[in-house]
């Protein structure tokens, strides 16, 4: 990890990714499969598998809506597409049903173990907490509550705000807007690269929270900071924005 000494004094907000930042999406996922899996005779692959394929398949699906420039597609509706075809593509005979089931577990995700002291501390230090994800505006309603952390968020925004998913330029400058401040004065926090170029983008701080100890992979737009977990992330925050 490279010396990271760049100010955060004009930081006032920080912006979260949810799942799979906030949440522990691919642990959950794969708890809440692996019964179906077993239900359905599956041994061909694991569990955790099957979930990077679906994760996989909704990721680039999300990106290809976004490029499209058309009318924005739900993320659930992008979900049942996507465990549809892994389901499909794993040869366990399913129906729409089960899809649909298996996206609801979405919102029944835990967060990570260190996250909610951490934003517990980052709270009392004065600072806005937001967060701004893919999700639908009801499905993070429900997954905000079942995590825990919902008397802690400053504003929770959806990009259906913004009509395209992240990394479109449009759902940073949404996501500022809805609290008020410019970009510069928020501080974007994720676990995936791409999350974080775009708010770089967009004129943000940003967090690269290297739960997976994985290079970041861009130099263009390279994270203002790179923390282990949320409690790394919330020492150095704290520390940066008193000067």
């Amino acid at each position: 990890m490279t010396e990271q000494t760049e100010s955060l004094t004009g930081v006032k907000a920080l912006m979260f990714d949810f799942y799979g930042t906030v949440v522990d999406m691919q642990s959950g996922l794969t708890e809440a499969i692996t019964p179906y899996l077993r239900s359905k005779n599956y041994t061909a692959q694991p569990p955790n598998r099957v979930v990077t394929w679906w994760r996989r398949t909704h990721f680039e699906n999300s990106m290809i809506d976004g490029l499209l420039g058309r009318e924005h597609i739900p993320y659930r509706e992008i979900g049942r597409q996507a465990v549809d075809y892994t389901l499909t593509r794993a040869g366990v005979p399913h129906t729409m049903d089960e899809v649909r089931s298996l996206v609801a577990e979405i919102e029944r995700l835990d967060p990570f173990p260190d996250v909610v002291e951490a934003l517990r501390r980052l709270k009392e230090a004065g600072l806005k907490l937001v967060i701004l994800s893919n999700g639908d505006p009801d499905m993070l309603e429900s997954g905000v509550k079942y995590s825990g952390t919902a008397d802690l968020w400053t504003r929770v925004v959806s990009v259906a705000e913004a009509g395209a998913f992240k990394p479109h330029f449009a759902t940073y400058a949404t996501g500022a807007k809805a609290v008020g401040l410019d970009p510069s004065e928020v501080l974007f926090v994720a676990n995936h690269a791409f999350d974080c170029v775009g708010a770089k983008a967009a004129g943000m701080h940003t967090a690269f929270v290297d739960r997976r100890k994985r290079p970041f992979g861009n130099e263009y737009y390279p994270p203002t900071l790179v923390v282990d977990d949320f409690a790394h992330l919330a020492r150095e925050v704290i520390a940066r924005t008193r000067g």
